[in-house]
């Protein structure tokens, strides 16, 4: 995914952490923050301390922006959001991870009504 794509700043974080709607499942929590001037859609994506080693943490986010891409065209674009993955998504498949996270980008509405799982 083109960094344009992502949330590095810190401040950026913190403002979608200050302003923030959220909705969560087992695995992932979801911030988000509305932008109507936008022209797609901005992801940040944290993994604690609590899910391993950073080899781990580093494979469960190379999982979560690999599904991000995959849904990339049935995401809202006037929006920035943080995922934020708990411990349980160590050792998960990438179909259960992307499983997971449609479910919780749907409880957030940012998933396009014409998306279907295959």
């Amino acid at each position: 995914m083109r960094k344009s794509y992502r949330i590095k700043k810190e401040a950026e974080f913190q403002k979608v952490f200050d302003e923030h709607a959220s909705v969560a499942n087992r695995q992932f929590v979801i911030y988000q923050l509305d932008k109507p001037d936008q022209l797609h859609f901005r992801i940040g994506i944290s993994v604690g301390k609590k899910v391993g080693n950073a080899v781990h943490r580093n494979w469960v986010k190379r999982r979560v922006r690999q599904s991000i891409f995959e849904l990339k065209p049935y995401l809202k674009n006037d929006v920035d959001f943080l995922v934020i993955a708990r411990p349980i998504v160590d050792g998960m498949s990438m179909f259960d991870i992307k499983s997971s996270l449609v479910h919780v980008l749907k409880l957030a509405d940012l998933l396009d009504s014409d998306y279907s799982e295959e």
